[in-house]
């Protein structure tokens, strides 16, 4: 364990200069088959299990807060096909999407969804509140911003042991007002640390729009420049646009340059959480998002444009992800309910 007094007397390394920030939403590059059959299976994982999630939330399955990532697939899925073994991730209360895009067993996240034994948290934590060591994904965190100035931890510490390993570190537009996310952009410059920060900006913190909550609101990658951070504005709704910017973003921290922040241009299609009814948006404008922007569809059109999949084999896939999910629903209803005793574990760590 390296000391507070080390760590303060650790020489910090220079910050990277400050570049004008950029938008990076022009054409991305093509993916290979490979890699949009990845795609698609990834998101379409994400979309099933979360659509079965509000399901079971609608029958009283699920209880507490639930928050769904349908629509913003493209985010998670094409950050994860940038960085390596050993990379971390944390994220916020809306979190599912990021823990199937690590290969958490869905069986785990949608027992931990129900509260049962066999959850991530052993039923403890609810939909908030799961970890996967090894996975390295770090939560799942309630309160807004507050895995900011954590993830920036994270870095901190691949920095004082000398690895090239690098955090990612995701949080909402909602988030960008809280003074916890300066003080995290201040440390992360100064020390030049391994981090990048993926700013999901879906429009609407909970149900006020982001024009009305946020100071010049069309440049939220900005929000570091401050400090020294460069910031790109990426298409989140287009896998291709978020992996090319991924790309950049991580050679930047492993090369010792500092932080990032990719602005992530993405939409929610259901409310801010199972209880949000949504009023604040039209059904329009919901619905010209997913007939113009979807994901998923995007992939499954370039697929089948190339000759690469069929509609029927695409339909097959479907129906084996399908089958994924509804074995993992399954388990999560019968798996039995933590015993009374769970209530006095793992709250306490003795030196």
């Amino acid at each position: 364990m390296v000391s507070s007094k080390t760590a303060a007397n650790k020489k910090p390394a220079k910050p990277a200069a400050a570049k004008k920030p950029k938008r990076a939403l022009d054409q991305p590059p093509e993916f290979s088959p490979e890699q949009e059959m990845h795609a698609y299976r990834q998101m379409l994982l994400i979309r099933r299990f979360e659509e079965k999630a509000g399901q079971l939330y609608g029958m009283g399955v699920i209880g507490g807060f639930c928050h769904l990532y349908i629509g913003q697939e493209a985010v998670v899925v094409g950050m994860q096909m940038a960085i390596g073994e050993g990379d971390q991730i944390i994220t916020s209360y809306r979190d599912h999407g990021h823990m199937l895009a690590c290969e958490m067993d869905p069986k785990g996240v949608m027992a931990e969804l129900t509260g049962r034994r066999g959850g991530y948290s052993k039923g403890k934590g609810g939909s908030m509140h799961m970890f996967s060591r090894e996975k390295n994904f770090y939560g799942g965190h309630g309160i807004v911003a507050a895995q900011v100035p954590i993830g920036t931890g994270l870095a901190f510490s691949n920095y004082l042991k000398g690895t090239d390993r690098v955090s990612l570190t995701y949080f909402g537009e909602g988030a960008t007002n809280q003074g916890q996310v300066y003080e995290s952009f201040n440390m992360a410059s100064l020390w030049s640390l391994p981090v990048v920060y993926v700013l999901e900006n879906n429009r609407y913190a909970m149900g006020t729009s982001v024009t009305r909550a946020a100071a010049k609101s069309e440049e939220l990658f900005n929000r570091g420049s401050v400090y020294g951070i460069p910031g790109e504005q990426v298409d989140g709704m287009d896998v291709r646009a978020v992996k090319e910017a991924a790309d950049r973003a991580v050679a930047h921290c492993r090369a010792g340059k500092g932080p990032m922040i990719l602005e992530m241009m993405t939409y929610r299609y259901r409310g801010h959480s199972m209880s949000d009814p949504a009023k604040y948006r039209s059904k329009e404008e919901v619905q010209k998002m997913r007939q113009e922007h979807d994901p998923i569809e995007q992939v499954r059109q370039r697929l089948i444009k190339s000759g690469a999949m069929t509609e029927d084999s695409l339909k097959s896939i479907d129906k084996e992800v399908r089958a994924i999910v509804a074995e993992a629903a399954e388990f999560a209803q019968v798996d039995p309910e933590p015993d009374p005793a769970e209530l006095w574990t793992d709250i306490l760590v003795e030196a």
